[in-house]
């Protein structure tokens, strides 16, 4: 297996805060390509697919809620809608199943879907809700695929992280808050998992023509804000007291291009295991002064031994590792 890394630098990619999925994708014809995208009946997942299948891509959109995903969708040629529930391993193996019957190889993943900062809630036995969401789920899902990616035509897989990682790196001794419960530490170790396991993946996919990326999409305010009172993004500085923006905050439309860029720009081509962001590759975090940097991305969130050891702890606690020997 090759262990050459991608530099966690920026390509000069040509594209930026301001770019959209629709400039991201011009020129590119996505006629042929399936992709699946989690969370893709809301928010910048709807956005993402509606950019995909409107350069030709069929998209599987797995749903908790299928009826109204359908209903959120239904002006969107291409996109079809199955059930799932990210937070249930049992649903997502049966999902897999039922894709695996199918049997048409996957070329695009794109593991979007997310809760953030919700109120302390355990699922399963006993997790805390935005890692097993975020991430466990996710791990599951991917690896339950991973047939389907392994026979797609030069697979990626896009897992969306967040600026929210820099909150906490992975909290080995306590995965689950069982030793108090914080809601943006909680958050900010989902999104940290996201990218690792992006790192991790591309490394054990490469040798088989799978890469992965993980991103920042950028500050949108979207349905992911449903756990967030008023009062509280006002004190964040987010908006005024009433409603209105107090930050540059993206468009749906340029929310998604970061995500669609890496799922399908040919400048990647080659390329995988890194952390992106404003449709280039993010710098690695500088700190200066007391000051938190607007940009970049944590060594936390890049450092491949934390990836390896994450992903150990994540197949012992869901049951599954497409990469698994056995002796």
């Amino acid at each position: 297996m090759t262990t050459t890394r991608t530099p966690q630098e920026p390509i000069g990619s040509g594209f930026g805060f301001e770019s959209t999925a629709g400039d991201v994708l011009r020129g590119i014809d996505l006629t042929g390509r399936y992709a699946v995208v989690t969370g893709g009946a809301s928010g910048l997942g709807l956005e993402v697919v509606r950019a995909l299948t409107g350069a030709g891509a069929e998209v599987l959109v797995p749903a908790r809620r299928p009826a109204q995903a359908q209903e959120a969708l239904a002006d969107v040629a291409g996109a079809t809608v199955e059930q799932l529930d990210l937070g249930d391993l049992g649903s997502v193996a049966a999902f897999a199943e039922r894709t695996l019957d199918v049997g048409r190889p996957i070329d695009l993943l794109i593991d979007n879907a997310a809760i953030m900062a919700c109120p302390e809630t355990r699922i399963g036995p006993g997790w805390e809700a935005q890692l097993a969401t975020n991430h466990l789920g996710h791990f599951a899902l991917t690896n339950r695929l991973w047939p389907l990616l392994r026979a797609g035509d030069g697979a990626r897989v896009v897992a969306v992280s967040s600026l929210g990682h820099r909150r906490s790196p992975i909290r080995f001794d306590d995965l689950h808050f069982e030793r108090g419960y914080e809601k943006w530490a909680a958050y900010g170790q989902a999104k940290t998992a996201n990218a690792l396991f992006a790192l991790h993946l591309d490394l054990l996919g490469r040798d088989h023509g799978v890469r992965a990326f993980s991103l920042h999409p950028g500050g949108i305010l979207t349905p992911l804000q449903r756990h967030l009172t008023r009062d509280e993004m006002v004190g964040y500085g987010w908006i005024d007291e009433q409603g209105e923006p107090l930050m540059r905050f993206k468009t749906p439309e340029q929310g998604a291009a970061t995500t669609t860029w890496a799922a399908t720009s040919p400048q990647l081509d080659g390329l995988g295991g890194v952390y992106c962001e404003d449709c280039d590759i993010a710098r690695p975090m500088v700190l200066d002064g007391d000051a938190a940097p607007s940009s970049g991305v944590a060594p936390h969130a890049t450092d491949p031994e934390a990836a390896a050891r994450l992903w150990a702890v994540s197949a012992e606690l869901t049951g599954v590792d497409a990469f698994a020997t056995t002796g």
